[in-house]
């Protein structure tokens, strides 16, 4: 973990001392920047996140992630502020799907085919949905429903992963994270050689070739458990690198190596701790949701919620 300066740590306790007046609570996802995850009441993935702020009395959000995790917090807490500290801060995954590309795709496929949308959409795209899904109980997910055919959008590497663990028909939607996408089985196959020991671990937005070299296959949240239960001292980590932060604070006599120095989120590093005490000492960047796609989504997502863990 970096060594912060003077500058910043004060900063960060400005911040602090901001959330305590504001009555407000931050969130941080996982593969935020390290000094922003030092500082947050809640680290995690992103529907996690929206739960949690739910339960708590705070009156603010601060969700330090992008836009659609944003709008899950204002889906799931409608009375509350949700605040993103910067608007530009997307998913070109979400960004692939559109409700008005999804609507004829629901018309061509025709009635009794259901639609599990990613947890990584927009509001509007799982107005237009079945049920939510993650990365985590996306199996799960497709279990549980009756049909034997269901599209999966908008990510295809885990349509494709969770195909491997159904015997249900799949089709998937043309998606995917460019991040995970940029990492190469070849980078792979070099890191597994410099490190004969280490477990490699990928996150189910990888593409199959990665997922067949991977050891064991989760979310952000699946990583966590998985590095402390697992005896190995070493990890080749396949997902974005904001996650080292939290791995490396919860496992200190363990190392952890990034697969690829290209898996870093520009849209995921583009908050700033100055954008953070900015958009909370103006009250600025009030992510809403219609109420009429927010109640559609919220079925989407309580559905999914409903679904008993593996």
């Amino acid at each position: 973990m970096s060594v912060l300066s003077a500058e910043t740590k004060e900063l960060q306790k400005e911040i602090r001392q901001l959330l305590v007046e504001k009555d407000a609570v931050l969130l941080a996802h996982n593969y935020q920047r390290d000094e922003i995850q030092e500082i947050a009441d809640l680290r995690g993935d992103s529907l996690l996140l929206s739960q949690k702020a739910a339960e708590t009395e705070k009156s603010v959000i601060l969700f330090c992630g992008v836009h659609f995790m944003a709008e899950s917090a204002a889906i799931l807490s409608p009375h509350k502020t949700v605040l993103l500290p910067r608007l530009e801060a997307g998913c070109p995954m979400a960004d692939m799907i559109t409700p008005e590309k999804l609507r004829e795709r629901k018309a061509e496929l025709g009635a009794g085919v259901p639609i599990v949308t990613y947890v990584n959409s927009s509001a509007q795209v799982k107005a237009e949905s079945d049920i939510c899904c993650t990365s985590a109980n996306a199996v799960a997910v497709i279990n549980s429903l009756p049909e034997e055919r269901v599209l999966m959008t908008p990510d295809m590497n885990l349509a494709k992963y969770v195909q491997r663990h159904t015997k249900k028909q799949i089709d998937y939607w043309k998606g995917f994270c460019p991040t995970h996408h940029l990492l190469k089985p070849e980078r792979l196959a070099e890191l597994k050689g410099q490190y004969p020991d280490a477990k490699v671990v990928a996150h189910p937005e990888c593409t199959p070739d990665i997922i067949d070299m991977a050891d064991h296959v989760c979310s952000t949240s699946g990583m966590y458990a998985y590095a402390k239960k697992e005896n190995s001292k070493q990890f080749i980590i396949a997902t974005e690198d904001g996650i080292l932060y939290g791995l490396r604070l919860e496992n200190p006599d363990k190392e952890f190596i990034i697969a690829s120095e290209d898996m870093t989120c520009p849209n995921m590093k583009v908050t700033t701790l100055e954008d953070v005490y900015e958009a909370l000492q103006e009250m600025k960047h009030v992510i809403t949701v219609p109420e009429d796609i927010r109640v559609k989504a919220k079925k989407a997502l309580d559905r999914m919620l409903a679904v008993p863990r593996d």
